[in-house]
């Protein structure tokens, strides 16, 4: 087993005091087979008036923090510890016919995943459409995993990483013609094109472990990380990590979950006064392996 720690600070400041509206914190992932929690914690200055907890529309757990006073500073430190265990990237079982694309999902799925296969962005000139086809059209294989796995690959290779901390995402027509975004571009141009060709998908928030091992070398350490989910009859939902090239859950610590990446920012909040009261934003993301056995203790004695 391999025990990760995630520590994530969000700090705003201000130019004057300035008062808070409702915020809602994505950061405690449900328990899985694949990833489960043994601790949590949250903390907020100055200390919110009301902190509730709610399930939103996809399951996901949500805190929401109500304030009352006024500040120049507003910091959420939230920390995670839980067991992660490294699962095969992709096998089918049972479900033959999904092996080879296309294929169909069976009538009784059918209704609860159609809106997971509806495209979001459509209307780009067919330039989506046309990557996705280069996977399938002219192709010696119509290997289900094969397709998505060169997809994958593909945005790994060909396009370039690029950082940014502000919110909201490419289109994929901008992803495409720029060949470069931060892993939520890459991760909704994945979605968007295995959409296209008829997967449902979702968009996946988290993390990222970014291992001391040789030669690994993940990109999107130090924030929140972004990749997709498509859902395959015989194997489930399956993570593909366009940014990294990554195939199964190795290194990913799933938060939440969502048809469109605006319904799963991490933190979101407003202030109340003008725009230029606002002076500043740092984050800050630690994932560490926990091997150190006074770690491990400190975690079980509070568990």
């Amino acid at each position: 087993m391999t025990i990760l720690k995630v520590r994530h600070i969000t700090h705003y400041t201000y130019h004057q005091p300035v008062g808070f509206g409702a915020h809602r914190i994505l950061f405690r992932p449900r328990d899985s087979y694949d990833q489960r929690l043994l601790q949590s914690s949250l903390s907020v200055s100055p200390e919110p008036s009301d902190l509730h907890w709610i399930h939103d529309v996809f399951g996901n757990c949500v805190a929401v923090a109500q304030f009352e006073t006024m500040s120049t500073q507003l910091r959420f430190e939230t920390s995670i510890v839980l067991d992660h265990t490294r699962l095969m990237p992709l096998e089918f079982r049972g479900e033959a016919d999904a092996a080879t694309w296309p294929f169909d999902y069976e009538d009784e799925i059918l209704p609860d995943l159609a809106a997971l296969r509806v495209r979001q962005y459509a209307d780009d000139g067919g330039v989506t459409m046309a990557w996705a086809r280069r996977f399938v059209d002219g192709a010696s294989s119509r290997d289900t995993a094969d397709i998505l796995e060169r997809m994958t690959h593909a945005v790994h290779a060909n396009f370039a990483y690029r950082r940014r901390i502000d919110r909201g995402t490419q289109t994929p027509a901008e992803t495409l013609a720029s060949q470069s975004g931060s892993c939520r571009d890459f991760a909704l141009l994945m979605m968007e094109a295995a959409r296209a060709l008829g997967f449902a998908a979702r968009f996946v928030t988290g993390y990222i472990y970014v291992p001391m091992r040789a030669g690994a070398e993940n990109l999107g350490g130090g924030a929140t990380h972004a990749w997709a989910q498509v859902f395959l009859p015989g194997a489930g939902w399956v993570e593909f990590d366009p940014t990294n090239g990554i195939i199964g859950n190795r290194d990913l610590i799933r938060v939440g979950v969502a048809r469109d990446p605006v319904q799963a920012i991490p933190l979101w909040g407003t202030h109340t006064g003008q725009a230029s009261d606002f002076a500043g934003m740092t984050v800050q993301v630690n994932v560490t392996d926990m091997q150190d056995t006074h770690d491990l203790q400190d975690t079980a004695a509070a568990l």
